[in-house]
This record gives structure tokens, sequence and C-alpha cells, in this order.
């Protein structure tokens, strides 16, 4: 039953995660804490299953699910028809894109930055826990936390209608990209209170134009809209 419940990869990677950040590691073999998570039995995978969930550790986040966002899928698809060995996904949250993400490109190395403590818990504890083609940070994306080119790919998904300073985010963004941003956000309004702006395609165009990029290309999925920034060769 627990192996069919949950995406077992990062289930077991959360509940190995948070023992080692609360040093909570007693009453748990160090085998099973260390151990890569590709050579954990069925029995030692229920075992660290089953304790986290004693403990109340939030594995929900990781309950197998056959449906997927529509503006995830269109996310990645685009991503599976281009070449990039770094990725750079801003405001992860709780990791809606980013698993998914994780899965089609197990060999990618994404770095996730968010500004909120409890986001950063929990996908550093993925990450601590044994998901190695991902890293976690607290930044702040309008302070620019990387240098310029830092990465092939740089996705907002989500995340610049929070942002007061719109603006001053994508040209961050602009900058630590190599090749392409990547954009998601509302097509509508809505009663969310975070929602602050209502980024229609002319502003994403005047924001990105004045950044200097003028290859763009939308399209829309359910709700949202769709923004592909393909940055001019250097």
């Amino acid at each position: 039953m627990t192996q069919e419940k949950y995406n077992i990869k990062y289930a077991v990677a959360a509940v190995r995660g948070q023992l080692k950040r609360t040093d909570n590691t007693m009453a748990i073999c160090s085998d099973l804490l260390n151990k890569p998570l590709c050579d954990l039995s069925d029995a030692e995978q229920t075992e660290l299953i089953e304790y986290g969930e004693r403990l109340g550790i939030k594995l929900y986040y990781f309950k197998n699910s056959d449906r997927q966002l529509p503006r995830v899928n269109k996310v990645l698809g685009f991503l599976k028809g281009i070449c990039f060995e770094t990725l750079l996904d801003v405001g992860s949250g709780r990791g809606v894109f980013l698993l998914p993400f994780l899965d089609e490109f197990p060999y990618i190395q994404v770095r996730s930055i968010d500004i909120l403590d409890k986001r950063i818990d929990l996908l550093s504890d993925l990450s601590n826990g044994g998901i190695d083609a991902l890293s976690v940070e607290k930044a702040d994306l309008c302070e620019q936390p990387y240098p310029d080119k830092s990465f092939d790919v740089v996705t907002l998904l989500e995340v610049l209608e929070h942002i007061p300073n719109v603006e001053k985010a994508i040209a961050s963004a602009v900058r630590m990209a190599k090749s392409y941003v990547v954009v998601t956000v509302p097509s509508k309004e809505d009663d969310n209170p975070e929602h602050i702006h209502l980024l229609t395609k002319d502003k994403l165009t005047s924001y990105f134009n004045a950044c200097g990029v003028k290859k763009l290309s939308f399209d829309g999925v359910p709700g949202h809209l769709f923004m592909i920034a393909k940055l001019e060769e250097q």
C-alpha cells in the first residue's frame, strides 16, 4: 500500500532529509539514511516512510497522482525540444513543476530558489535526502543571486505575479540565463490576495524588450499565459 500511495523516491528523500535537518536520527539505522536511494530495498523504503508518517512528516506533497497541470506539461514539452544542461527554477514552492521536471530530466542539474523558509526546508530535505541533481538555496530573484549567464534556462513559473518589482525580477532572470527564460502567469484576475499583478502579453513584451530581449513566443493553457524568451547569441 505504501509503495502505491507515494512517489517513493521523493517521499523517502523527504523523510531522510527532514530527519537529518532536525537531528532526529537516533531511531533509524545510519545505513537507511545514507545509502543511495536506488539501493534501498522495498522493505527499507517502506520502513522509512512509515517512520516518517508516525512522526507526522508532511508526505502528502508526494502522493501519486495521474493528473499533471496543463501548464506544467506545456513547460516540460518545450524543454524536451531543446538542449540544456543547467536550469534555475525560481520560486519552486511545493515542487509542482520541480518534481515532474526531476522525473523527466534526472541528469540535469537544477538549482531551486525561494524566499520562504518553509519551502526551502521542504526542497532542501529532498536534496539532502538523496535527490542529487537538485540544489536549493534561499535567495531573492530581484537581487540577482548568481552571476550573468549562470544557467542555460531560467524558469519563472507562477512567480512574477507575486513580485512587486517585476521589471527588476525579469532583468535579473535575463542576465542569469544563457539561452531561455520560460514564464507562466495567470491569464485572468483571480481572488488570490498574493497575486498583485495581472501580466498580459503586452506587459511581458514591454518588460522583456526593455532588457533587450526581442525573440518572444506566447501560447496559452487553461487559465494561464505561457511565454518563451529566447536570448540572443552573444
